[in-house]
This record gives C-alpha cells, sequence and structure tokens, in this order.
C-alpha cells in the first residue's frame, strides 16, 4: 500500500522503545556517526523494513490523541445545536398540532376517521418523497440556506391551514407542510455530525430529538386550549407563526466541512452520484436493518401519537381539553426523561460495547412491547396511566442512539443522503399507513380495537435492533 502523502517524511517519535540500547543505531541515527535527526536516512535498511504509513487510522507508532469532547452548549456548535432544537421543537409542534383538532374538523367539516388519517398521510407522503431530494442537496450545497427556506416554507404552510375551508384545501396545506420539513429533516442531523466527535454523538441527538416529545406534546396542548378558546383555525394560526422568524436565525448556522470531526477512514470515497450513493446504502446491512427496525418504531409511534387523544376521549371517556392536556404532559415528562436518559446511557455503554446504541434501543423496545399492550386493554386509569408513562419512557429512550447509529454507519460525505433514505423508509412503511390503517379499522370495528396493532409494531422495531445488535457482535468476534 502507497504511504499516505500527508504523512510521508513525520517523524516516527521520540519515545524509546523499552530494552533498546543507547548509542548510534540504524533505527536513531541511519548510520554511525551520522547526526540524530529523528528519523532514518531515505534508502536505510531501517527504513525500508518499517511497513509504509497508512492513510488510516493516525499512525500506529504515535496513536491518535482523542478528540476533546466539548461541552453540549459552548461555542459556536453549541449554538448551532440550540438553534436547531428550538426549530425541531417547532417542527413537531406544527406535524402535530392537528391531532388535538380531530374532533373539532370531525364536528365542522365532517370529516370521517379515514379522511383524519390521511391528513397525516397527505404530510408524510410528501415528506418522504421529497426527503431524497432534499437529501441529495445537504451532501453538496450550503446547509444553512437550504435549512431556513424548510423551516420558512413548513411554518407559512401551517399557518394557511387555517384558512382551509374543506378536506382538499387542507390536505393540500399539510403536504406542504411536508415539502418545508423535508429540508430540515434530512440535512440538520448531518450537520449536528459534523460539528461533534463521534463520542458525543449519542448526547447530541438526544438533545436534538429531545424536542420530538415537547414539540409533540405542545402540538396537543397548545392545539387543545386555542381550540377550546377560539377555535381550530387560530390553533393553525399560533402554530405557525414562530417558526417564520426562526427561519431567519437559520441562516446565520456555521456550515463545517464533511467529516469535520471524523478520523480519516479505511474505506475508499463514496460514489459521486446521488443514484451511486443511494445504491451505496442498500448494501450497507447495518444501515439497512436499523432502518427497518425504525420503521416498525414509526409506525407504532406514529399511530399512537396520532390517535392517543381521541381515543383517550372516546373510548377511555376523558373530557376532551383534558385528554390532550394529559396525554400531552405525559408526552413532555416521558420524552425528555426517557430521550436524554437514552443517550447519555449509549454513549456511556459505547465505551464498553461497539453494539451499545443498538443494544439499548433494541431493549428498551421489547421492554415497551407488553406495557404499551396493557396501555390499550386495561380500562383502569390506576393501570393504563403508569403502564403509558412507563412505555413512553422506553420508547423515547431509543431515539438518540438510533439516530446516532444512522450517521455513524455511513460514510461523512454520504450523511445527509442516508438520513434522507431513512426518513423516505421509516413513513413510507410506518406513519404514512399507520394512521389510515387504524382509521379504516376503526370505522369497520371499534377504535380501541384498531390500536392493538401498536404493540406488535413496536415488538417487531425490538427485533431489528436487538437482532442486528446480536449478529454485530458475533461477526465482530468472529473476525
Amino acid at each position: 500500500m502507497a504511504s499516505c502523502p500527508s504523512l510521508a517524511g513525520r517523524p516516527v517519535g521520540r519515545r524509546r522503545a523499552a530494552g533498546r540500547p543507547r548509542g548510534p543505531t540504524a533505527s536513531s541515527t541511519g548510520t554511525p556517526g551520522a547526526p540524530r535527526t529523528g528519523r532514518a536516512p531515505p534508502g536505510s535498511p531501517a527504513l525500508a523494513a518499517r511497513p509504509a504509513a497508512p492513510c488510516y487510522p493516525p499512525a500506529v507508532s504515535a496513536p491518535a490523541r482523542p478528540r476533546p469532547v466539548p461541552r453540549l452548549f459552548a461555542g459556536a456548535a453549541g449554538a448551532a445545536l440550540a438553534v436547531l432544537t428550538l426549530v425541531n421543537l417547532l417542527n413537531y409542534l406544527d406535524r402535530f398540532v392537528v391531532s388535538a383538532l380531530v374532533e373539532s374538523l370531525r364536528a365542522e367539516l365532517s370529516f370521517s376517521d379515514a379522511q383524519q388519517g390521511l391528513l397525516m398521510t397527505g404530510f408524510i407522503l410528501v415528506y418522504m418523497v421529497a426527503s431524497p431530494v432534499f437529501g441529495a442537496f445537504g451532501d453538496r450545497r450550503r446547509r444553512p440556506r437550504l435549512i431556513a427556506a424548510g423551516v420558512f416554507l413548513w411554518s407559512l404552510a401551517t399557518t394557511l391551514a387555517g384558512f382551509a375551508r374543506g378536506f382538499a384545501s387542507l390536505f393540500a396545506a399539510r403536504a406542504l407542510v411536508g415539502v418545508g420539513e423535508a429540508a430540515y429533516g434530512t440535512i440538520s442531523p448531518s450537520l449536528l455530525s459534523d460539528l461533534f466527535p463521534r463520542t458525543a454523538r449519542g448526547r447530541v441527538m438526544a438533545v436534538f430529538f429531545a424536542a420530538i416529545p415537547v414539540g409533540a406534546a405542545l402540538g396537543y396542548v397548545i392545539g387543545g386550549l386555542v381550540d377550546e378558546k377560539l377555535g381550530w383555525r387560530a390553533a393553525f394560526f399560533v402554530a405557525g407563526g414562530p417558526g417564520l422568524l426562526l427561519a431567519f436565525a437559520c441562516l446565520r448556522l456555521p456550515d463545517p466541512p464533511r467529516g469535520a470531526m471524523d478520523e480519516p477512514e479505511p474505506a475508499p470515497p463514496p460514489p459521486t452520484s446521488a443514484v451511486g450513493q443511494y445504491l451505496d446504502l442498500f448494501r450497507n446491512r447495518p444501515y439497512l436493518m436499523t432502518v427497518l427496525g425504525y420503521a416498525a418504531y414509526t409506525f407504532a409511534v406514529g399511530g399512537m401519537a396520532f390517535w392517543m387523544p381521541a381515543f383517550l376521549e372516546r373510548v377511555r371517556g376523558v373530557p376532551k381539553a383534558q385528554a390532550t392536556v394529559q396525554f400531552g404532559a405525559i408526552v413532555v415528562a416521558t420524552g425528555f426523561a426517557g430521550t436524554f436518559a437514552g443517550g447519555w446511557l449509549g454513549d456511556w455503554l459505547l465505551r464498553r460495547f461497539e453494539q451499545a446504541y443498538l443494544w439499548v434501543s433494541g431493549l428498551a423496545a421489547l421492554l415497551a412491547t407488553p406495557l404499551t399492550f396493557i396501555v390499550f386493554k386495561d380500562p383502569r386509569p390506576a393501570v393504563y396511566l403508569p403502564a403509558v408513562i412507563v412505555a413512553e419512557l422506553l420508547l423515547f429512550a431509543s431515539t438518540g442512539p438510533i439516530n446516532s447509529v444512522i450517521v455513524n454507519v455511513v460514510r461523512p460525505g454520504q450523511r445527509a443522503t442516508a438520513v434522507a433514505l431513512s426518513i423516505f423508509a421509516i413513513h413510507v412503511l410506518g406513519d404514512v399507513p399507520s394512521p389510515p390503517i387504524i382509521g379504516r379499522i376503526s370505522d369497520a370495528r371499534t377504535l380501541g380495537q384498531a390500536v392493538l396493532i401498536v404493540p406488535f409494531a413496536v415488538l417487531l422495531a425490538g427485533l431489528f435492533w436487538a437482532g442486528e445488535a446480536w449478529w454485530a457482535g458475533r461477526a465482530g468476534r468472529r473476525r
């Protein structure tokens, strides 16, 4: 293997091996009497016998000093994490505000449950179709501009939903939200990966994705309260307004080089064409297994998130305002605790187990399966409320680790593309079909029976993740 130009001629170091005699030797001066230079002169036998320095990883003779882990909210990287997390909160507030308005939309616009499910599906369909496009842009273009444009577009579309007069106009507005969120959702994890080193990404992703439960809960709470006081149209106006201002803050985000916080990689560079990038990802087994598990997880969480307020109101008999606020409060508390605990636990275990992120996510999903079943089957509040709290804690514990796996098992130059493909897959297999499937089963039978599909999807996610962690560990031991 040819030596790396960046390492050629670099001194091999001054530390003397244990037991090596002092004095002029070939390894220290090249020839007797030659001046000490710290390396053998060209053409000496000692240099000829020494293996060429590889381009990756850092030279074995002088292990690279571990990259310092920055404080999460220090400096430009910390400021970017704070801005992107706040925007992600609004992302999910806008996405789930419609879930708090299900009963009002049904009363005023005479929507069926199947149509209500299609409102989420229309948004997700556009979101997943646009994501690969923005993923390709995100690996080639300036990322802050793309993020800012996406935030502005989805916030404007949310505001326009308040002017809807029927199913078609509301469906179109919600679909337009998907275009803006595709630009933001695909590019932000890639940008964060280039601002923080690998050893901190579990915590970084935990902070970033902690905005999911908070934003979703605020969508339920704000949507429900504004709907009760001012009507469902005002709820869309309140949800969409702040993003129009935050879009300008995104223009000032840093845009470091791709792979700035990664060591040089031993693999050849990824294909340059967008099609080649996606084909390369399909040959990446850890990536595929992770995404398939994430799709099952998204099916469960998406269906549960959309229908839970209506389930509490219709099946459990909880008053409307209490249903949205109660579930929103549970999501906020469990989302914060579960997401942070999962991210920190994943980073801590990563020092001991190579597949720590997958094990944390897989075991959490497997433990959440029976609890999710209890939530939908036992009508006693003293039973189903504690069950939903613990189940949500376990489900949110997967968020940081599993998104860290997605960016860690691919090359730095294809991370936005990898995130885009994962978004496409988890939605086309996950929360695109789950709300309308549950809605159709509800129309044919009851909502209480329809939601029982959720625990089986949680089980499937756990099997994918834990199975891939076991397989990868077994393959590593064989090597």
